[in-house]
């Protein structure tokens, strides 16, 4: 891959990287928000039983969201890395060239659709 085209998938990651980050920090954030006392009530323990039912499940997604966007951002971080190794573009099973339409859609990927596809049968 050309350096111009690595510099245009490397600023494409890096705005990506930014996003999430920013996504993490805001859902981190609002969590804490929401598991402290800003409104003034006496106590932050919910009265009712479905409202803890519903306490849990919002916090239980929250982390869940969380936990996928870090896996992204480490995908995203090694995708830079790649970049800056001279390697990014190339599938790591077959060592072919993933098309630019692919790296448009997951610029963090490193496999080509078929090995995904191989991989993705085998789980």
């Amino acid at each position: 891959m050309k350096k111009a085209e690595m510099k245009v998938y490397k600023d494409l990651l890096l705005s990506l990287r930014a996003r999430l980050r920013g996504d993490v920090n805001a859902m981190a954030e609002n969590t804490l928000r929401r598991n402290g006392n800003d409104s003034g009530e006496l106590s932050s323990m919910p009265i009712h039983m479905a409202d803890i039912g519903s306490e849990n499940f919002d916090q239980d997604f929250t982390l869940s969201l969380m936990e996928h966007d870090g896996d992204k951002l480490g995908s995203i971080e090694q995708a830079l890395e790649r970049i800056e190794e001279g390697v990014y573009g190339r599938c790591e099973e077959c060592s072919a060239v993933i098309p630019k339409a692919r790296l448009n859609a997951l610029p963090f990927t490193t496999h080509c659709v078929n090995c995904a596809a191989e991989i993705q049968s085998r789980s």
